[in-house]
């Protein structure tokens, strides 16, 4: 059944990392090999239940997120299941060569949390807001890349991590968002999801704004009587290359929505995909090639084009391209 989108005043709000800290105490009381790593940001991570529970399976290792990947490497080749737990900016930004040799090169079962990742660490700016993370983890061998779209994914994302034999990098975002999947809605590692279908064009969306994704669908079937494939893309990597081409072949349009710089990022995996098997004209909302600054995370959104408004007009650009042909 294709994907309904709930009525506004009814939603409700969370974080997706929230959705991260229910998740992993479920993985954890399931399988003891479990241990969680934190550099000096237990509460905001949501890793404070873990510690509370288990608390001689929670390490602090303070403001070292090198270490605290290499530490997790030589556990996981032990046979733990090591989650590093920090702010996306640090990690996998400050410590990715540690990842990359440590943690990918030798496939050891490090589960990496990046929270507070995207513009919604509002005015904490630019220092604190990590748009490049899906770059860097996507370009690393062997990995797995989940982002969840809301707090229901999020804790189905991380059950699912701790099961993933190999390292994984698990996207998170700091600010509530509407929760608009639940325990039915389908989470598999590698595939789409196609909430909302359509012929006119392909939205393909990332994290939290795939919400804005379902709402521009919305005003698009109202405003210009136009029927869009809205799709969630919660695996970055392995990226669902069918669901991919057929949607290229299906609508002959495709835009993808992501907060995250355009260079590097959903976008371009998927146009990866679009110009090897399918080529179709296409439109990137996402960072483009700008830092953040610092901002209430909605009014960031909005200044950086990544509310429905723009992906509406983006849509509309791509269609007419196609109609050019």
């Amino acid at each position: 059944m294709p994907f309904v989108l709930k009525e506004i005043p009814r939603l409700k709000y969370a974080a997706t990392r929230d959705g991260f800290g229910l998740g992993l105490l479920e993985a954890a009381k399931k399988n003891k090999n479990i241990v969680v790593l934190s550099a000096d940001l237990t509460e905001s991570t949501r890793c404070l239940p873990f510690k509370e529970k288990f608390p001689e399976r929670f390490i602090q290792l303070g403001v070292a997120e090198q270490s605290m990947a290499s530490i997790a490497a030589g556990l996981a080749l032990g046979g733990k299941i090591p989650f590093i737990t920090s702010y996306a900016i640090f990690s996998p930004g400050r410590n990715w060569e540690q990842i990359r040799t440590c943690i990918a090169l030798q496939n050891a079962n490090v589960k990496i949390i990046g929270s507070h990742a995207g513009l919604n660490v509002g005015p904490d700016g630019a220092t604190h807001q990590m748009l490049e993370d899906l770059a860097l983890t996507r370009v690393l061998p062997g990995i797995t890349i989940l982002s969840p779209c809301d707090v229901a994914e999020a804790k189905k994302a991380t059950l699912a991590a701790a099961k993933i034999k190999g390292p994984v990098y698990l996207r998170l975002a700091r600010e509530a968002s509407p929760i608009f999947t639940g325990s039915t809605t389908l989470f598999e590692v590698g595939r789409m999801q196609i909430f909302r279908e359509g012929v006119a064009a392909t939205i393909i969306a990332t994290g939290p704004l795939v919400y804005e994704a379902l709402k521009a669908a919305e005003i698009l079937k109202i405003k210009d009587k136009l029927n869009v494939r809205v799709i969630n893309c919660s695996t970055i990597k392995p990226l669902d290359k069918k669901t991919i081409i057929e949607s290229a072949k299906k609508t002959g349009v495709i835009v993808t929505v992501e907060e995250h710089m355009v260079a590097g990022g959903l976008g371009s995996a998927v146009a990866e995909v679009v110009v090897a098997n399918h080529p179709v004209p296409m439109e990137f909302v996402g960072i483009k090639d700008k830092f953040g600054e610092s901002g209430k995370p909605q009014e960031l959104l909005e200044k950086y084009g990544l509310t429905a408004r723009y992906i509406v007009a983006a849509v509309i650009r791509t269609i007419a391209r196609k109609n050019k042909k």
